[in-house]
């Protein structure tokens, strides 16, 4: 690779012109040798004034004059850049420093190649790359905007993540926070925008002194902003304004979200008598497993899928098989086969190293089964016992994921329950430190809530005989002790005063035993 990247430098050599005011013949080629190898070498960095030009990551470049000046020309795939050549500050194997002029500006600039040990991830270069563009889109659609230090560097002492770009836009008089993510992002990562959003302004707040941050500003691919805006009403205006601009076309459109698209949930109540109706049709091969299972004391829950169609067999939160109209299929994982005579041996199998490793006794605690869905063993604990989280819980009535949402993969178990007085419960439960904890709890706070307005509870069959109080939901935020993410604090500042939070950490040990360390 070196002497292909020789070879192209003599050559380019030869075209060279001579005679240039700031370089002579020598150095054109020392330049041109150490820029082609440095090109050649798909490790270098391009830096213009210190900032980091990943659009040219992969580019390639020539010399040539002007007139009598030299200039360098940068280009890829994704830009072109042409800066005059005042001087050569610094050259080496591992780094090249220009002077340079910007075309129309008197003051030079420092361009600076470096190179790396090795080339950096892809994600990291495309974020890069989304920020210059995103900083280039700005000046446009907002023209008398002044728009600061854009950055998509991660900072997790503040938690700030390296998905999004971040960055504060003055208006005249006015400030707001911004937050922006490209269409490379998956759909939980603009899903959980706001989250960050919240914590980004609450940080840009307290370090303003020059003028109040009126708000948040959240850009996000097209389609993007519904899965936003349905926690919108969750939101305090009265500590945050929150608009939302989605970005068409390569991020070349923008149009601004109207306030009138938030809250429009999405959620169901399966009617009560269809889950049971479920249950009961599962009850045979329920008996057909219970029968196979080592320990007779073990307790198997029985899960009906959001939509009651299918039911699953679980151990301490973990399934293992599922009854549907077809027959019962059991494994771990996606790994699934039919329930048949001969197949019962394979089960039973399973059952032993469940029995063996799915318990607080367990030797091997870093054994997968014993690690595997936390949440759901802890929530398979609180279904048992509710009233070890609070004794004003109704343990007759206790109910998982209901209303079912449409959202998949959310990670935070959602429980509903209800007061000895009737207050309904929302309980979001967690096993470890999870940033979105706050703002998942007000997801699901909404859809009850608006279920609890429609009178559907009734309709559909919960809580039956039991009236319910008419005041919005609780909210019951339930993890270990240590478990709760620093920034839920702050999030918790920014949310409606009609929703009502309790912090309730458990004991670190909880799969020996719920027990309950405080309430906040």
């Amino acid at each position: 690779m070196k002497r292909a990247a020789s070879q192209a430098a003599d050559n380019a050599v030869r075209k060279l012109p001579q005679g240039s005011d700031a370089l002579d013949a020598t150095e054109w080629q020392a330049l041109d040798l150490a820029l082609a190898e440095f090109a050649a070498s798909g490790t270098a960095e391009v830096r213009e004034d210190g900032e980091w030009l990943a659009d040219l990551a992969a580019f390639q470049y020539e010399l040539k004059t002007e007139g009598r000046d030299p200039v360098v020309h940068l280009w890829s795939d994704a830009r072109n850049l042409t800066r005059r050549i005042v001087s050569i500050r610094e050259q080496s194997s591992q780094r090249v420093v220009l002077d340079v002029r910007k075309f129309g500006r008197a003051k030079p600039v420092k361009l600076e190649f470096l190179r790396r040990d090795s080339a950096r991830p892809e994600n990291r270069v495309s974020r890069e790359q989304f920020r210059a563009r995103f900083e280039r889109i700005l000046a446009e659609r907002f023209p008398d905007a002044i728009v600061d230090s854009l950055t998509a560097s991660p900072d997790l002492e503040h938690s700030f993540s390296g998905i999004y770009v971040r960055g504060v836009m003055h208006e005249g008089p006015r400030a707001w926070a911004l937050l922006a993510a490209s269409s490379e992002e998956t759909a939980a990562s603009i899903e959980g925008m706001l989250a960050f959003g919240l914590i980004w302004l609450d940080w840009a707040r307290s370090h303003s002194a020059k003028r109040a941050i009126e708000g948040l500003r959240l850009f996000v691919p097209a389609g993007g902003a519904a899965s936003i805006s349905e926690k919108l009403p969750g939101i305090s205006t009265g500590s945050a304004r929150v608009e939302i601009f989605e970005m068409v076309g390569h991020d070349a459109e923008m149009r601004r979200v109207p306030t009138s698209d938030a809250g429009n949930l999405k959620s169901w109540l399966v009617p009560r008598r269809d889950v049971e109706a479920a249950l009961t049709r599962a009850q045979d091969a329920f008996g057909r497993i219970r029968a196979m299972w080592p320990n007779p004391a073990a307790q198997i829950e029985l899960r009906p899928s959001p939509d009651a169609k299918e039911v699953a067999f679980c151990f301490k939160g973990l399934a293992f098989a599922r009854w549907t109209r077809e027959g019962v299929l059991f494994g771990l994982g996606n790994a699934q086969k039919p329930l048949t005579e001969k197949s019962e041996r394979a089960l039973e199998k399973i059952l032993h190293q469940l029995d063996l490793h799915r318990n607080a006794e367990a030797r091997d605690v870093n054994h997968w089964m014993f690690r595997a869905s936390p949440e759901r063993w802890l929530e398979s604990m609180a279904i048992q016992e509710p009233t070890r989280i609070d004794a004003q819980l109704d343990q007759r009535f206790f109910y998982s994921q209901v209303p079912a949402l449409t959202a998949n993969g959310r990670g935070i178990v959602d429980l509903l329950g209800i007061t000895r007085q009737g207050r309904l419960v929302v309980i979001e439960l967690k096993a470890k430190e999870d940033i979105q904890l706050p703002l998942q709890a007000v997801d699901y706070w909404l859809r009850v809530r608006r279920h609890q307005l429609q009178n559907d509870f009734h309709a559909e069959g919960y809580f039956t005989g039991v009236e319910i109080d008419s005041r919005p939901p609780l909210v019951w935020l339930v993890a270990s002790g240590f478990q709760f993410h620093p920034s839920t604090a702050t999030l918790l500042k920014y949310l409606s005063p009609e929703i009502q939070i309790t912090k309730i950490g458990l004991n670190e040990k909880w799969r020996s035993g719920i027990k309950v360390l405080f309430r906040q």
